[in-house]
């Protein structure tokens, strides 16, 4: 019988190696230099009595290359950032910005009425105002009280 040394870490590193070849597989292979592969564009959702409204931050993008799509319950946001023409002279040290296609689907909360709904776009920041159904207007939180 042989004794083997005992390395607390293998199985988490094991674990990590893993996490990260199902996510190449499924998001691809980031390009050199790219920070990450998933280009997610950051999001705001607020409410009022009447709409949601969401808020969803662009830079960089043009109001040609983005595509919004609106359902009852979700909405999906399609686009692409496209590549300036590189400079031959210009020598880089450090390239951080993404270039590429991007797409997020945000579950809403509330069911909204798909064909109410109006986007507008401007300096990098799209906005999204969402009419709630009539019965989603109705809808008011009910206070549940909690017994011992």
């Amino acid at each position: 019988m042989s004794i083997m040394r005992w390395e607390p870490w293998a199985g988490l590193t094991r674990m990590r190696d893993e996490m990260d070849r199902m996510f190449q597989q499924f998001f691809g292979t980031p390009a050199e230099g790219e920070l990450s592969a998933l280009r997610v564009p950051s999001v705001d959702l607020s409410e009022t009595n009447g709409e949601l409204k969401l808020t969803v931050e662009l830079p960089g993008v043009d109001k040609e290359h983005l595509e919004v799509q609106v359902m009852p319950e979700e909405v999906s946001i399609k686009g692409e950032v496209r590549k300036e023409e590189e400079k031959k002279e210009a020598g880089y040290l450090r390239r951080e910005r993404r270039y590429g296609l991007f797409q997020r689907t945000i579950p809403l909360p509330v069911e909204i009425k798909p064909n109410e709904a109006k986007a507008t776009f401007k300096d990098g920041v799209l906005t999204i105002e969402l009419p709630k159904s009539e019965q989603a207007k109705r809808l008011q939180p009910v206070k549940v009280p909690i017994q011992s």
